[in-house]
């Protein structure tokens, strides 16, 4: 029996239970909103294109390219809500087509402390142990970074181009901008240390406790060592380049990676700066993973499209078609019925049935 498939919805069973178990409820969302409701949010969106239609009563309406969105919306203030999903989610793919894309995830948001921080942090980890046991998580602070830049004083155009060497790892360029903005030597240090940051946990909370040593800051170390002790050590990296749209993210960001997929295949971080734009109070973080992803992960090269292909005669009657793929199916593989096997079909096994029903191969 061929167990990619399940190999697949077993791990999604599993991460729903991971979740109910840690007092998420599922949120369910219909297929469609409002366009403007995307409108007024495109920045946020993965990508400005959606896809749209117009309702029975004239109104324009898009299929849902996102689900945090829609968490948000249906929040309510002073009041911790804890959701997961499992949704379908409609965005441009690399072929340069619209593409159905399966996605999971889960937000906190409200009045949240640093526990609901660390909880989402650990649970991202445990996604990503229930998917594959060699896995790694990049994790940031945006808050170092901007603090870094703030104290440069610097103007945001040239803040934003820091931003922009941070993400690209581009000690070069930083060093360029900064000379340009005439950033003191001292100060371009500390932003070239971050960059440069050692990627082992114990060595980049060491190197951000030397680089500023007011009241302020070293708080903000202790909170980011305390997050990161929700990690096993040797699964963490600290990576200050893992950056988000500075818009709507803010403080903790990261990216999960399994071995054998060469992308991400789970980003999340907190978003208070969005619950702000969409008139929300409160904190947010949350993550999604990437399931079209995974699921790559976990169909090998040479799978099979069938288990078992039935092979009919001509003029077999269908209910003797019928009571021979129950009988072929019954140790659980999945059957299926075709009057002549396509040429480029992968079947496990072939088996034949003549016009009076009976297997002849």
């Amino acid at each position: 029996m061929s167990t990619e498939k399940n190999t697949v919805e077993e791990k999604i069973g599993a991460l729903r239970e991971l979740y109910r178990r840690r007092g998420y409820a599922r949120f369910r969302m219909r297929q469609f909103e409002a366009y403007d409701f995307y409108a007024r949010n495109k920045n946020f969106l993965v990508s400005e294109n959606v896809i749209t239609f117009t309702d029975l009563d004239g109104k324009l309406m898009a299929l849902k390219p996102d689900v945090t969105l829609s968490i948000i919306k249906n929040s309510d203030a002073g009041e911790i809500l804890r959701a997961y999903y499992h949704e379908n989610v409609y965005r441009p793919t690399k072929s340069g087509t619209f593409g159905e894309i399966m996605q999971m995830g889960l937000e906190c948001i409200g009045d949240l402390d640093e526990y609901c921080v660390f909880e989402v942090l650990s649970l991202a980890a445990e996604s990503l142990d229930a998917l594959s046991p060699d896995w790694l998580l990049d994790v940031s602070d945006l808050w170092f970074f901007s603090t870094a830049i703030e104290r440069t004083g610097v103007d945001g155009e040239t803040g934003d181009k820091l931003f922009a060497c941070l993400g690209e790892k581009n000690a070069h360029d930083l060093k360029a901008v900064c000379s340009a903005a005439g950033v003191c030597e001292q100060k371009a240090n500390k932003l070239l240390a971050l960059l440069n940051c050692d990627s082992d946990p114990r060595k980049a909370l060491s190197i951000l406790e030397s680089l500023y040593d007011d009241a302020a800051w070293q708080a903000r170390v202790a909170a980011f060592g305390a997050v990161l002790s929700a990690l096993p050590e040797a699964r963490v990296r600290v990576d200050f380049s893992v950056v988000s749209n500075r818009k709507y993210y803010n403080g903790l960001v990261f990216q999960g990676f399994i071995n054998g997929v060469p992308q991400n295949v789970l980003s999340g971080g907190q978003y208070d700066n969005l619950l702000a734009r969409m008139g929300k109070s409160g904190r947010a973080v949350g993550f999604a993973l990437y399931l079209d992803r995974v699921e790559e992960y976990f169909m090998p090269r040479d799978a099979y499209d069938a288990d078992v292909v039935l092979i009919y005669a001509p003029h077999t009657p269908p209910r003797l078609v019928a009571a021979a793929a129950a009988e072929l199916g019954k140790n659980g593989d999945a059957v299926t019925a075709l009057p002549a096997l396509p040429q480029k079909l992968k079947a496990r096994r072939v088996v034949r049935l003549d016009e009076n029903g009976v297997i002849v191969c």
